[in-house]
C-alpha cells in the first residue's frame, strides 16, 4: 500500500477510542459524579468495540500517515492483548472502587487514554510516532498511579513513577536523536536501510539510550526501581493495569524497533538485550523470595517474566519473536487471573494483601484456592500448564540461535523462582486456616475461572494462539 494513503479501517480502533474519550470527558464534566456508572459502562463498551475492530479481518493492512503508522498482523495481535488487559482491568475495578469510595468518572477516561496511547505505540512506524504514543500512555499512567489522592503510599508511588518516567523519556529521546543524526531519518525502515553494516560508536550509544527508555516501560533491570513501590502503593485495580496492558504495548514496540529498525546491527543490540534479560530473570528470582506482600511479590514476578520474554528477543529470529508474542499472551492470562484472586482477598469488608492471609484457603474457599494454585504453578512454569509452554518457546528459540548459555541460565533461574510461587501453594493448602474471606465479586470469580481455564487447557489446543502468534511474528520480517 502507498505509505501516504489513508484507509479508515486501519485506524478505526484508534478513532473509536479517541472519539469516545472526547464524548466521555464532556459527559463527565456536565453530570459530575452522577455519571460514574454510565461513564464506566460506556468506556467498557468502547474498549470492546475497539477490540472487535482490531480482530475483524478487513484485509486492508499497510502503512499510512507517511510511514508513521503501521497496521499489520503483529500490531493487531498485540493491540488485542492490550485491549483485553484494559477491558478486564476496568471491569475488575468497579467493585473495588465502589467499596473503597475512590471512584470517579476520570478513572475510566484515563484508562481509555492510556489504551489509546498503547495502540499508537504498538503501530508506530517512526520515532516521532513512538514518542507520541509513549507519552500519551505515560501521562495517563502517572495520574492513575496516584489516583488515591488521600493515601500517602499511592501519592509516593505516583511521584516515583512520574520522576523516573520523565527520566526514561528523556533517555529515549536522546537515543532517538543520536540515531537520527547518524541515519538521517526517523522512519524505522529508513534507519534499517542506513544502518545495514557495523554500527558506529554513536549508533551504539543511541541504541543503549533508546533501549533504556523502553526497558523502563517493561520494568526490566536495571530500570525496574519504580515497580515494587508502585505495585504495592497503587490501588489494586491500578496495579492490575500496570502489570498487564502497558507491558503488552512496551514489549511490542521493543520488538518492532529491534526487528525492523536495527536488523543490520543485531549483534550490538543482542548484547544489550541479553544483559537486561539475565539481570531481570535473576532479580525476579531472588528478590521476591523474602516478600510478604503479595502485590510486591507480583512486582518482582513481573520483572522476572519480562526477563524470560526478552530471551526470545535476544534470539533475533522469527522463532524468537514468535516466542515473545506467545509468552506475552500467556503472561497476560496468568497476570489477570492472579490479580482477580488478589482482588478477592477481602475480609470483614477490608482488602488484605499479605501472603499470610491466604493461610488454609483450601479449607475455607476450595475453588479460589484451586484457581490461585493453578496460577502459581503456571507462573512457575510447571508442565503441562500454559506457563511451561511460554518458557519453552523462548528457550527453544534461544537454543536455535546458539544462545545456549542464556537458555541454561534462564532454566536455572526459573527453578529458583518456582520456590516463592510454590510457597504460596503450600500456605494455601497446608497452613492452619485464617479467617475466611468475604464472598468475592462476580467479575473477579469469572476472570479467575477463565484465566485458570486458559492455563490448564492451553496444552490441549495450542494451535489457535501459536498460529496467530507466528503470523504476527512473520509480519515483522
Amino acid at each position: 500500500m502507498n505509505a501516504t494513503a489513508l484507509s479508515l479501517p486501519m485506524v478505526l480502533p484508534e478513532l473509536i477510542l479517541a472519539a469516545g474519550v472526547l464524548a466521555l470527558v464532556l459527559l463527565g464534566a456536565l453530570r459530575g459524579e452522577r455519571s460514574v456508572g454510565l461513564v464506566t459502562e460506556i468506556a467498557a463498551a468502547l474498549l470492546a468495540a475497539a477490540l472487535v475492530a482490531v480482530v475483524a479481518d478487513h484485509g486492508d493492512k499497510g502503512v499510512t500517515f507517511y510511514g508513521a503508522f503501521i497496521d499489520d498482523a503483529f500490531g493487531r495481535f498485540m493491540k488485542a492483548l492490550a485491549l483485553i488487559g484494559s477491558l478486564t482491568t476496568l471491569l475488575l475495578s468497579v467493585d473495588f472502587m465502589r467499596r473503597e469510595k475512590i471512584g470517579g468518572f476520570e478513572f475510566p477516561i484515563l484508562i481509555l487514554l492510556a489504551t489509546l496511547g498503547m495502540m499508537m505505540l504498538i503501530s508506530a512506524g517512526d520515532f516521532i510516532a513512538l514518542y507520541l504514543g509513549l507519552e500519551l500512555m505515560s501521562l495517563s499512567l502517572y495520574v492513575v498511579a496516584a489516583y488515591r489522592r488521600d493515601n500517602l503510599r499511592a501519592s509516593e508511588a505516583g511521584l516515583k513513577y512520574f520522576v523516573l518516567g520523565a527520566l526514561s523519556s528523556g533517555m529515549l529521546l536522546y537515543g532517538a536523536s543520536l540515531i537520527y543524526g547518524y541515519a538521517g531519518t526517523v522512519n524505522f525502515a529508513g534507519v534499517a536501510a542506513a544502518l545495514h553494516q557495523q554500527a558506529s560508536l554513536g549508533v551504539v550509544f543511541g541504541l543503549v539510550f533508546l533501549l533504556a527508555g523502553l526497558a523502563f516501560k517493561i520494568s526490566a533491570v536495571p530500570f525496574h526501581m519504580w515497580t515494587p513501590d508502585v505495585y504495592e502503593g497503587a490501588p489494586t485495580p491500578v496495579t492490575t493495569f500496570f502489570a498487564s496492558a502497558p507491558k503488552m504495548a512496551a514489549m511490542a514496540i521493543l520488538l518492532r524497533v529491534a526487528m525492523t529498525a536495527f536488523p543490520g546491527v543485531a549483534h550490538d543490540w543482542r548484547q544489550i538485550v541479553t544483559f537486561i534479560s539475565i539481570a531481570s530473570m535473576a532479580l525476579g528470582a531472588f528478590a521476591a523470595i523474602g516478600q510478604t506482600n503479595i502485590k510486591r511479590l507480583m512486582a518482582y514476578s513481573s520483572i522476572g517474566h519480562m526477563g524470560f520474554a526478552l530471551v526470545g528477543l535476544a534470539a533475533g529470529t522469527v522463532e524468537g519473536a514468535h516466542g515473545v508474542v506467545v509468552y506475552m499472551a500467556i503472561y497476560l492470562a496468568m497476570t489477570l487471573g492472579t490479580f482477580a484472586g488478589i482482588l478477592s482477598m477481602r475480609r470483614d469488608g477490608a482488602y488484605v494483601e499479605d501472603i499470610a492471609d491466604l493461610a488454609g484457603l483450601a479449607r475455607t474457599n476450595a475453588p479460589m484456592a484451586f484457581f490461585l494454585g493453578a496460577m502459581m504453578f503456571s507462573l512457575a512454569g510447571v508442565p503441562p500448564l500454559a506457563g511451561f509452554f511460554a518458557k519453552f518457546y523462548v528457550f527453544a528459540a534461544a537454543m536455535k540461535a546458539d544462545l545456549y548459555g542464556l537458555a541454561v541460565i534462564g532454566v536455572l533461574l526459573s527453578a529458583v523462582a518456582a520456590y516463592y510461587y510454590l510457597r504460596i501453594v503450600k500456605i494455601m493448602y497446608f497452613d492452619e486456616p485464617a479467617k475466611a474471606f468475604d464472598q468475592p465479586g462476580a467479575t473477579a470469580r469469572i476472570v479467575l475461572a477463565l484465566s485458570t481455564a486458559v492455563v490448564i487447557f492451553y496444552a490441549l489446543a495450542p494451535a489457535p494462539l501459536t498460529d496467530a502468534a507466528m503470523a504476527a511474528a512473520k509480519s515483522l520480517f
